[in-house]
């Protein structure tokens, strides 16, 4: 699929900025007054600026609004409403931290809880889609998860949490780019299966279906050349674990270190999540090739 700007910033941001609530809501880091506002802003800004970036992904950025009355058929419903709910249960669990400098621990739990539902939702949008079997298989679920609590872990300051976590992403990440290289062709999904007519022979596409182009082959037809993914998947294995988790688990802790294994973290995640989506074949792109 191609790779939008927004969807990218939405799925790397709006998981940091959950995951750091989900540590927050548990009490990691303990903090208050001052310090507390500044990591409740933090982790505000970046989940409700990752939501608003997956706006603009909308033709019609009103119908936003719908997000929140599919709820029983749309994981993208469930999800508007869960963040929605986990912003406002942390609200009076942030204030009394910054003001009263007491904790309502019951609120802290309650918002972790539906912190990591709100990533689950996410990640479900994407697992629940058939027609892009890179997506459809349960680890994918795992994966977001993990991100959120690995990189809320590093903005909590929780570093050797943070690297061991993001040890088993990396790891658990390798395994689903080579889980997902075969998802496709394991389906048994081709030109003759999607017409019926390939039990009579090879089914090849004889004329192009339209001569410019459309919203599918924009939004749905990307294709990444493999040595070139292969050395993204490398760069992004790299930044997301290998590294940042030397940094945190080899040297002393420190304010400049966490701060250096965060960015590395980020860049790594960016560039994840652009083969996330650069790498998803959907099955419609078959109709497009002469194969």
């Amino acid at each position: 699929m191609h790779p939008a700007p927004s969807v990218i910033i939405f799925t790397t941001f709006s998981g940091l900025g959950f995951g750091l609530l989900a540590w927050l809501g548990l009490g990691f880091p303990d903090v208050s007054g001052g310090t507390a506002f500044a990591f409740f802003f933090i982790a505000y800004a970046l989940a409700v600026g990752g939501l608003l970036a997956s706006t603009f992904h909308l033709g019609n950025r009103k119908n936003a609004i719908y997000a929140f009355s599919q709820w029983r058929t749309s994981w993208l419903s469930r999800e508007g409403i869960a963040s929605v709910m986990t912003l406002l249960v942390f609200a009076p669990y942030a204030l009394s931290l910054i003001f009263a400098d007491t904790a309502l621990p019951f609120l802290g739990y309650l918002g972790s809880i539906l912190a990591l539902i709100t990533v689950f939702t996410t990640s479900m949008i994407y697992t629940q889609l058939k027609t892009i079997p890179r997506w459809n298989m349960p680890l994918n679920p795992v994966l977001f998860l993990l991100y959120a609590l690995s990189g809320g872990a590093l903005m909590a300051g929780e570093a050797k949490v943070a690297g061991v976590l993001i040890l088993l992403l990396t790891l658990l990440q390798v395994a689903a780019w080579k889980m997902g290289d075969d998802r496709l062709s394991s389906t048994g999904t081709d030109k003759g299966t999607a017409t019926g007519l390939g039990s009579i022979g090879t089914v090849r596409m004889l004329e192009s279906a339209h001569t410019a182009r459309n919203y599918i082959l924009d939004e749905m037809v990307h294709i990444i050349g493999r040595k070139h993914a292969q050395k993204l998947r490398m760069i992004a294995g790299i930044l997301i674990g290998a590294l940042p988790a030397a940094i945190l688990l080899l040297t002393p802790a420190g304010h400049v270190t966490s701060f250096v294994a965060l960015a590395c973290h980020i860049l790594g995640v960016i560039v994840g999540r652009w083969l996330f989506f650069a790498e998803a074949e959907h099955v419609v792109g078959m109709y497009y090739s002469r194969d």
